[in-house]
């Protein structure tokens, strides 16, 4: 197997992008890796789109993004898995690589969620049709019951996941590509308006539109760019039931913790060594809970362990540095590519005000639905 390195990244500013259309918002993020990457040609393109065709009405997304982007005849598909595309892009980009198949892959991710008619609904086609949806639930439903069972078992508090909240969007007006770019405070979280009890408001990320791109290479490449690139050490993706109902403990994301421990054994490390993480903080409590499934806290202490500041900026391990996707936005599709490059700018040292000192190690974790997929990376410097 090759090695696999990211040597450019590129991102659209994430938000309510009503002047531009689903292929203007890839291109503007495929056109800035490439730039940063330095490269004058592309084997293949890889997209992460969860749903085209309910949001936008637009299929055949790898074939369109190609010829707009003007690099036809490359080869171009779409990846999709729920709001794990982007991540599962990523994974499909690297074994690209990792075989032989291409040398250099760009990898993409995009949404525009905002020109939906019923955004709730496209959501909820990553669940169970059948045996949940049919019968009322969304996702905000869902994680109120991951919520209020870990409450009720491990005591985590509404103070706790609030707090997650206050965090990312401290993060998130740091970041210039961030949808909001404002702090909150407790009391804006726990008195925003009631969702699914004991979620408000505030504990969700929005509807949101945008792109982000990296350009993969093998490392023979890599190694040109010895200052500014990044090695893929470790890939994994595990899946679970979509039926929540089905699971043995809701409290747990066991596809979390299986993909974790596949990549932590791949890339040789424990989650001890990772020094900044970008996790699937779709709501507060999801956080909590990814925190736990990581290994980086004893489960059940996830509330405690944002409580004491250890995934503050400043903190043991930094958690959302770009503000997640509770602040930076989450344009499903495109999720777990851009996690991936704010990875990239921390690590080659391109954060920016909410840099990491001396970051050595960087995890990615991206989620389909409530835990029916999941995908991590981990990255160390070149």
């Amino acid at each position: 197997m090759r090695e696999v390195a990211i040597i450019g990244a590129g991102l659209t500013k994430f938000g309510e992008l009503w002047d531009k259309s689903i292929r203007d918002i890839f291109v503007e993020a495929a056109l800035s890796a490439i730039k940063d990457a330095g490269v004058d040609h592309v084997d293949s393109i890889i997209v992460g789109n969860m749903s085209g065709g309910l949001f936008v009405e637009q299929e055949h997304i790898g074939a369109l993004m190609a010829d707009y982007l003007g690099q036809n005849p490359v080869p171009a598909y779409r990846v999709e898995s729920a709001c794990a595309s982007g991540g599962v892009a990523l994974m499909q980009g690297l074994r690209e690589i990792a075989s032989g198949l291409s040398d250099i892959v760009l990898v993409g991710g995009v949404e525009k969620m905002t020109d939906a008619e019923d955004i709730t609904f496209a959501l909820a086609t990553a669940a169970d049709q059948e045996y949940e949806v049919y019968h009322g639930i969304t996702f905000p439903g869902f994680y109120a019951m991951i919520a209020n069972a870990h409450m009720k078992r491990y005591g985590t508090t509404r103070k706790q996941m609030a707090m997650v909240a206050v965090k990312n969007h401290k993060n998130g007006s740091l970041n210039p590509y961030a949808q909001f770019q404002s702090e909150i405070t407790l009391d804006t979280v726990l008195n925003s308006t009631l969702v699914a009890d004991p979620l408000r408001l505030m504990d969700c990320s929005p509807v949101t539109d945008g792109a982000a791109a990296l350009v993969l290479c093998s490392g023979d490449i890599a190694r040109k760019h010895k200052n500014s690139s990044v090695k893929i050490i470790g890939s994994s993706m595990t899946t679970d039931t979509l039926a929540l109902h089905l699971r043995e403990d809701v409290t747990s994301l066991k596809s979390v913790n299986l993909s974790a421990k596949k990549a932590y054994k791949m890339a040789e490390i424990t989650p001890e060594e990772v020094s900044v993480a970008e996790v699937h903080d779709c709501f507060t409590i999801a956080e909590i809970v990814i925190m736990e499934e990581l290994g980086f806290v004893e489960k059940g202490k996830g509330g405690k362990f944002i409580e004491d500041g250890y995934t503050a900026l400043e903190g043991k391990i930094p958690v959302n540095t770009s503000g997640g996707l509770k602040a930076k936005g989450h344009p499903v599709g495109a999720t777990g590519v851009a996690q991936a490059v704010e990875i990239f700018f921390q690590l080659t040292g391109r954060a920016g005000k909410r840099q990491i000192k001396n970051a050595k190690i960087g995890l990615t974790q991206n989620m389909g639905g409530s835990g029916a997929s999941s995908v991590v990376h981990i990255f160390k410097p070149y």
